[in-house]
């Protein structure tokens, strides 16, 4: 069973036995189609051997975009990580999925636009933690404005200063570089986690690495661009105390 935002979703049983999905969304972030076939099927969505489709997780939306198989259309409203975090599933807009079986080609269709917005964000959230010397206890990824919580300890950011430090950052044009690390070098480096609300998963020899040059360096899932540029004028809109230390810090796109 998989609980999660409120809802609940009962697993198939025949989704034991399913491959692991291909990540193609690692592979290249910016490919908006893709071909498939379906491996397995849940309640209320499909699993695939590969996708391009991002899972929800580290603060970020999972994506949305359009199936096509066997002639039919089905509009992708949510993607997730099964509950063995093995396969992915793309939760459809459909009643019945009787139609749909294992073995089924697919063509994925990606929400490009929300996609690209959640990169730009979650670069920017990178960009802040550079610029903020504390440790981040959460945050969330949107289109339309994306937030961190820092716990600050007494200190003070103003919302112009940063909005400019930003934008100046920004306009450097910095390349932004995936990479790895083993677990071990992480062990040995815990303050490369910068968010503690959200632990790089550990277990499989490495962790994925996002850098922007000079800048930023730490532990990642999620998908980014490939320049800093990308991300465009940001405004931090509002501070907000969260509690005695923290405080949630809010950016928007200015041209979303």
């Amino acid at each position: 069973m998989l609980q999660a935002a409120g809802w609940v979703k009962i697993v198939s049983t025949h989704m034991a036995l399913r491959p692991m999905t291909e990540k193609v969304f690692y592979q290249d972030s910016y490919q908006k189609t893709h071909r498939s076939t379906v491996s397995a099927l849940e309640d209320g969505g499909v699993v695939l051997a590969a996708t391009i489709f991002y899972p929800m997780g580290g603060g970020q939306p999972g994506d949305t975009g359009v199936l096509k198989i066997g002639g039919a259309e089905f509009r992708v409203t949510d993607t997730r990580y099964a509950p063995d975090r093995i396969g992915i599933v793309h939760y459809l807009d459909a009643d019945d999925l009787s139609g749909i079986q294992p073995g089924d080609q697919v063509e994925l269709e990606l929400d490009w636009a929300r996609r690209h917005r959640h990169m730009r964000m979650h670069t920017s959230m990178h960009l802040m933690c550079s610029l903020i010397d504390a440790q981040a206890t959460g945050g969330s990824i949107g289109e339309t404005e994306s937030r961190l919580d820092f716990d600050l300890r007494g200190q003070v950011v103003d919302k112009q200063q940063l909005t400019v430090a930003m934008n100046e950052l920004i306009a450097r044009s910095l390349p932004v570089s995936v990479g790895s690390i083993s677990d071990d070098e992480l062990e040995q480096n815990p303050g490369l986690v910068r968010t503690m609300s959200v632990q790089p998963p550990r277990g499989q020899g490495t962790v994925r690495t996002i850098s922007i040059e000079d800048t930023d360096y730490q532990p990642c899932g999620g998908t980014h661009v490939k320049n800093i540029s990308e991300i465009g004028d940001i405004v931090i809109s509002k501070i907000k105390s969260k509690g005695k230390q923290n405080k949630r810090i809010t950016l928007v796109l200015v041209n979303p």
